[in-house]
């Protein structure tokens, strides 16, 4: 019977099984998964860390029906992804998921809160609540007074922060982040790691996040450690003070 949880119960958020996926490559076989088993409580911010090519993003991509296993299970939120059909899936990445990229992936020529409405609109919120929700989470993101400013006329952790609005729009329960810090300095990747914790609270939305930046592993609840496809436990992460 498949294992089915519930948030009235308090089930973790994530349970993924015996996940392992294969890619063809030349002659050979890529093993980017070989195995892996996850479980993400509900609220918690859990950091994925490993090199490059390490299957930290092959593993979101799993985690959020982007990609499907060659074997194993995924479970978020009491439903299973891996069964899903291409419909259920759509449905479930507008609603249930939501994705932050390396590359922000903005609209370029969209405005700040116009990025944010796009998720909004495909679900074709109310207007007025649409506009409201737009503007709370500009507000939050600490980017209120730029919600007419366009991506080329922001800095990459304004335009990071737009994302993580716009990934926020429709309440997702999940929120999947690949090196959202990839590509800004030190100083502005902590700050954007520290805004996603924020979220997490004040959302009460679940995070997994990609990164190979050591520095950043302090502010997660949890952090666990992909080598070679298969996922260790990595030392509990230290206290985290409110930010």
């Amino acid at each position: 019977m498949t294992e089915r949880f519930s948030a009235d119960r308090g089930g973790p958020m994530v349970v993924a099984t015996g996940l392992v996926r294969d890619y063809p490559s030349g002659d050979g076989t890529v093993h980017a998964l070989r195995g892996i088993d996850l479980r993400v409580e509900r609220g918690q911010l859990v950091a994925v860390r490993g090199r490059s090519g390490s299957g930290k993003t092959t593993l979101l991509n799993l985690l959020g029906g982007l990609d499907r296993p060659n074997a194993g299970q995924v479970m978020v939120d009491g439903d299973e992804v891996t069964t899903m059909n291409e419909s259920a899936l759509v449905d479930f990445r507008r609603r249930t998921v939501a994705f932050i990229f390396q590359a922000f992936g903005l609209l370029p020529i969209l405005s700040a809160a116009e990025n944010v409405e796009v998720p909004l609109r495909l679900v074709r919120a109310d207007p007025r609540a649409r506009d409201a929700r737009v503007e709370e989470l500009l507000d939050l993101v600490g980017l209120g007074s730029r919600a007419g400013h366009r991506p080329h006329e922001m800095s990459g952790g304004e335009q990071q922060r737009v994302a993580i609005a716009r990934a926020l729009a429709n309440r997702p329960k999940l929120l999947l982040a690949d090196e959202p810090t990839g590509q800004l300095d030190s100083h502005t990747g902590h700050a954007i790691m520290g805004l996603l914790r924020t979220v997490v609270r004040t959302e009460g939305v679940t995070a997994v996040v990609a990164t190979h930046d050591p520095a950043l592993l302090d502010l997660a609840d949890r952090v666990v450690e992909i080598h070679d496809g298969l996922l260790t436990e990595a030392a509990p992460a230290a206290p985290v003070a409110p930010v």
